[in-house]
């Protein structure tokens, strides 16, 4: 299996050069991947390092206001009061009917262990990979969830979206789709390709796995006609959705847009409205059913700094806050304990103090959706983490 992954990722990384490949639909990912357990567990990367004082405003802590003149702070300038203390951006509107259904919730000043150098790629490499460093990291977190659970198989995995998901590669067998990548072969083309591959069963299987997804992309371009003039984050959403009322039963993809170092209130609320619309689009298609076996996950590199900068905007920062969604998650609750923003409270003085690791709170939901050991999660899939006790995070 690793070598049929191993031809994958070379047609995945031909097409950024330009080879004929691209008309291939398994090239750059997202992630599922399909299992012997029944709930469906959905992470969302954004890419960029999202501003989690802005997205779960504690407006409650009068430090906040003082360091954000120009950008909108707390329910008096369009925020959503959620507890009395922290309030969530406006543009998240349309999902807060999923927090008053206990749907949707956060948890705030967490952080991977990556500190200080505020790399957008090093960042994300490193909550990608689940590491303590980067030093000799070369699979990722979900993928060994995946090497650890009997039964799964290509059709159970997917990668899905325009950028390669780190956190999916490895030895476990996953597939990986794209929108819009025009895996177009008349029937005699394909059938002289089924005899050109017919020696190699791997490159055999791995053709009749890119058109059975084209096939299915079709399928739901038909059903939804506008499929192709929604934007990739919807056509992934519907993608993945289709895909998890069935076999499917892990989804990873990244969104992008986050890096606000420049005109912040508009730039969050354009990016705020994509997740939004992102996380509804993947509740309306799994189903009622599947909705309440269902985790959404939205993580980021990195949060930003407490001040905004010259340019109403924020720079790279530390702690950030997590998004929970779906029916399997214990919501309506912003979960981490609260450092406060003095500022002998601030990490450099400048960013959100940690108080929590992404990956612990990764690591229980991991436990909790797929019945996986503690040993397994802190020695395997996170290796070197001390996931510390349940905060509870799921239903």
């Amino acid at each position: 299996m690793s070598n049929l992954l191993t031809r994958r990722r070379f047609l995945a990384q031909s097409a950024v050069i330009g080879c004929s490949a691209a008309a291939s639909p398994l090239l750059t990912p997202v992630s599922f991947a399909s299992a012997p357990w029944d709930t469906r567990l959905v992470v969302i990367l954004l890419r960029g390092g999202m501003d989690g004082l802005d997205v779960v405003q504690p407006y409650g802590d009068p430090a906040f206001a003082a360091a954000r003149s120009t950008l909108p702070v707390g329910p008096a300038r369009g925020a959503i009061d959620l507890d009395g203390f922290f309030a969530m951006h406006g543009a998240l509107a349309p999902l807060e009917p999923l927090w008053r259904a206990g749907d949707l919730g956060f948890v705030q000043a967490a952080s991977t262990p990556y500190r200080d150098k505020r790399s957008h790629f090093d960042g994300q490499d490193l909550l990608e990979a689940g590491t303590m460093s980067l030093d000799g990291a070369r699979d990722g977190w979900l993928n060994r969830l995946l090497g650890l659970q009997p039964g799964v198989t290509a059709e159970t995995a997917y990668a899905l979206g325009r950028a390669q998901m780190k956190m999916m590669i490895g030895d476990a067998p996953h597939s990986v789709w794209a929108p819009d990548t025009g895996f177009d072969m008349s029937p005699q083309a394909l059938r002289l390709a089924e005899l050109v591959m017919r020696d190699d069963p791997q490159l055999a299987d791995a053709l009749a796995e890119a058109a059975r997804l084209s096939e299915e992309e079709a399928r739901l371009d038909e059903a939804d006609g506008d499929a192709g003039r929604r934007g990739d984050h919807l056509a992934v959403a519907d993608f993945a959705a289709d895909q998890l009322r069935g076999e499917a039963r892990v989804a990873s993809f990244s969104i992008g847009g986050w890096d606000t170092h420049a005109r912040q209130q508009v730039e969050m609320g354009r990016a705020l409205g994509r997740l939004s619309a992102t996380i509804l689009a993947l509740q309306s298609g799994v189903g009622a059913d599947v909705w309440q076996k269902t985790a959404v996950v939205v993580v980021t590199e990195f949060g930003r700094t407490l001040r905004e900068n010259g340019t109403r905007g924020t720079d790279h920062g530390t702690g950030g806050a997590m998004m929970l969604a779906g029916g399997a998650v214990a919501g309506g609750r912003v979960y981490g304990a609260w450092p406060g923003l003095d500022e002998a409270d601030l990490f450099d003085r400048r960013d959100l103090m940690p108080t929590s690791d992404v990956r612990g709170h990764l690591g229980w939901i991991l436990r909790g959706m797929t019945g996986l050991g503690q040993s397994d999660i802190e020695t395997t899939v996170f290796p070197g983490l001390d996931m510390g006790r349940d905060p509870g995070l799921l239903l």
